[in-house]
């Protein structure tokens, strides 16, 4: 098939890439291809640390693709960081969020590795206090790196205007920000990043709270951390706030002290793109030529893989998962809504 997908991010490119792979006429559409949350996302490929109550298919997409990820990047040359993610509580309050967590996946049937006391810093030796940690046997890649690699794959099917030729289907992926009809399915939900630069960086990908604040840390190649990241539902232009910053800096400093003397590289922010069940939309709408891959939140990274594969399976004829299935939050022709 002739095949328009809108939108370069690591979503778009991803399902791109798969397409082609698979002897489909693919062309991108987007004039500042990966500029959008994929340049900013911190590339945690962490099921198990986003894991929360009442979002069983979150996770079980979550391990899904977490799965596909080590034959993934090593098509596309791009290295892993798979030393796994400490998960910390500073104070006893903290620590009751760790539980939490330990929690959450053990109503999902998942085991992890609760450290006794002192563990964590044997471990990081950088680490401040904390009053409860565990160890998640997970990864992280970089996330620039990825769109890098699927860029060169593609070469110049990645245009900046729509060609005339009129394609079998479209694929909209264009993050938090959706066209007409199915713009009121995602909303843009920021988060704020801060770039760091230092000797003293940590080990893992060290996740956690902070005095109720959550906080990361991800480690990259050349010294530089990636410090994230907050939460705010806003209408407005997503930009770094000196309070957003200083939040996570201020976190980032207890849970590694070290940071105080870092580099500042940059602060930035994008927009997640969050639907109302925290599922992202790959698969039909009732337009046959129109199919969506958007909808991620925080998980685009993670569900990259998984969501090219199923995108194409569904373009080529596949039944889509019912969970995210963008049918599910479409209103019918009748005027009803295909599920709840």
């Amino acid at each position: 098939m002739r095949v328009h997908v809108r939108g370069g991010g690591i979503v778009g490119l991803a399902c791109a890439a798969e397409l082609l792979d698979r002897g489909h006429d693919v062309v991108v559409v987007d004039p500042t291809p990966g500029c959008g949350a994929s340049a900013v996302a911190a590339g945690m490929l962490s099921p198990g640390g986003e894991a929360w109550h009442g979002e069983p298919d979150v996770h079980r997409l979550g391990v899904a693709s977490a799965r596909l990820w080590p034959a993934y990047a090593a098509r596309l040359a791009v290295p892993l960081h798979a030393c796994g993610t400490l998960l910390v509580g500073h104070d006893a309050g903290d620590g009751q969020e760790v539980d939490r967590q330990v929690q959450v996946l053990a109503g999902l049937g998942v085991a992890v590795d609760v450290l006794p006391p002192g563990a964590a810093r044997d471990l990081e030796p950088g680490l401040g206090r904390t009053s409860r940690a565990l160890l998640l046997h997970d990864a992280a890649v970089d996330p620039r790196a990825v769109v890098a690699a699927l860029l060169d794959r593609l070469g110049d099917r990645v245009r900046a205007r729509e060609p005339d030729a009129t394609p079998d289907a479209v694929v909209v992926a264009t993050g938090a920000r959706l066209p007409q009809p199915w713009t009121s399915l995602v909303r843009g939900v920021r988060g704020e990043v801060v770039r760091l630069r230092t000797s003293d960086g940590p080990r893992h990908v060290v996740r956690g709270w902070v005095a109720g604040e959550p906080v990361y840390l991800v480690p990259r190649a050349g010294g530089e951390v990636v410090v994230g990241a907050t939460v705010e539902e806003h209408d407005a232009a997503p930009v770094p706030t000196a309070g957003g910053v200083l939040r996570l800096l201020r976190a980032a400093r207890v849970l590694l002290p070290a940071l105080d003397r870092a580099e500042l590289l940059a602060c930035e922010a994008r927009d997640r793109p969050a639907t109302r069940d925290h599922l992202p939309l790959v698969g039909p709408t009732h337009d046959p030529r129109t199919w969506l891959a958007a909808g991620h939140f925080r998980h685009g990274v993670l569900l990259a893989p998984l969501t090219a594969r199923m995108l194409a399976d569904a373009l080529e004829g596949a039944a889509p998962d019912p969970a995210v299935d963008p049918r599910r939050l479409l209103p019918t022709p009748d005027g009803g809504v295909t599920c709840a």
